[in-house]
């Protein structure tokens, strides 16, 4: 059994490396894109079950997020760059628990013998790409605030020379975003390594039935960081618009 933190390399672009978990994040793009634009071309009027379904599922979201963001108006301004996030978590989390991912793959030689390396592997393991969600969602809401108040009262939260106390409290605005960062992309990262761990472990001991429950539960745990990850984001974007009517 092999356990790696990191994510395998399975080819190269060029000279770039291509590594598991984007071909797993790669696989959720290409399945949303399909999604939508069958979707798109099935819209009708009077909506059929499956239109039915996800348009009820939509308006509860947004209904969540209201919650969340203090009044409607807010929410369905951001609504639709949070629930892009929450979607494209969702799924990548529930792909790295289909068959096959991080079963499906082949043996390299290494300074320890042969080494099985996944071809597939959950997106959201792999630090780097929750790293990039957490810094487009804290850059999101630092253009909302640039938009909402102008560069230089936003800039001000930050640096600000008036006083020694109003320095200070910058300096705590700018550690404050960077624990954001580190927060966001290593609560995701953390969860979502964890349950892989898990799965292999019972997989390799009690691999008939037993995992089934264990699968179950990794399902709802995608769910749940899938939603912490987007409210977060709203709470963010929501506060960047409450900064400015102050």
């Amino acid at each position: 059994m092999h356990i790696s933190i990191t994510p395998e390399t399975v080819g190269h672009l060029f000279s770039l490396p291509i590594t598991n978990t984007l071909l797993t994040s790669w696989a959720a793009v290409i399945l949303l894109i399909a999604t939508a634009v069958l979707l798109r071309r099935r819209l009708k009027p009077i909506p059929g079950k499956i239109q039915n379904a996800a348009e009820w599922l939509l308006e509860k979201l947004l209904d969540f997020m209201e919650t969340v963001a203090g009044d409607r108006q807010t929410a369905e301004r951001f609504f639709p760059f949070v629930a892009t996030i929450f979607i494209f978590i969702l799924l990548s989390n529930w792909l790295g628990i289909l068959p096959g991912v991080g079963s499906i793959g082949f043996f390299e030689g290494g300074p320890e013998g042969e080494v099985f390396v996944p071809l597939f592997r959950s997106a959201n393991s792999d630090l780097s790409m929750t790293l990039a969600l957490a810094l487009l969602t804290v850059a999101a809401s630092h253009v909302i605030g640039l938009l909402s108040v102008g560069f230089s009262r936003h800039l001000g939260k930050f640096i600000n020379f008036k006083s020694p106390t109003a320095f200070f409290v910058g300096v705590l605005e700018i550690i404050s975003e960077i624990s954001k960062i580190l927060s966001l992309s290593f609560r995701l990262f953390g969860n979502i390594l964890a349950g892989e761990v898990l799965l292999v472990i019972i997989a390799s001991l009690a691999p008939y039935l037993i995992p089934v429950p264990f699968l179950g539960m990794e399902l709802f745990v995608g769910l749940i960081q899938a939603l912490i990850f987007s409210v977060l984001a709203m709470v963010a974007m929501s506060a960047s618009v409450r900064a400015a009517a102050h």
